[in-house]
């Protein structure tokens, strides 16, 4: 018998992107740049800490960049790399996959496709 083994940039990406929350931040960052405020509501459920720890890993990871607009007040935004933006594909799989096979709350959740995003 063959002997399987876990492909391990196959384990890498999902040992991130697996964390809880993790999913939910990218998605609500498909569509541009966001503040954290506006995030953090998007995402009902997860403190302001667990949000800051993702972004930080997130940001290590090169899937996250934080923008500093030198103003006053300081203004920050967080949006998606390339990195991160190549992600896309994956997410919009995920909620078509979640659309068939899950049973949450009965409203419209599809990820705008990549021509509907421009």
């Amino acid at each position: 018998m063959q002997e399987y083994t876990v492909c391990p940039k196959f384990e890498e990406a999902f040992s991130l992107l697996g964390k809880r929350w993790t999913g939910l931040i990218l998605r609500s960052l498909l569509d541009g740049a966001k503040r954290f405020s506006e995030i953090e509501e998007s995402i009902p459920g997860m403190s302001a800490r667990m949000l800051t720890e993702r972004f930080k890993e997130l940001e290590n990871a090169g899937i996250l960049e934080r923008i500093v607009y030198p103003q006053t007040p300081v203004r920050i935004e967080y949006k998606l790399t390339e990195k991160g933006r190549d992600l896309a594909p994956a997410l919009e799989s995920i909620q078509v996959w979640a659309n068939k096979w899950c049973k949450g709350q009965q409203e419209d959740n599809t990820v705008p496709s990549n021509s509907q995003r421009a």
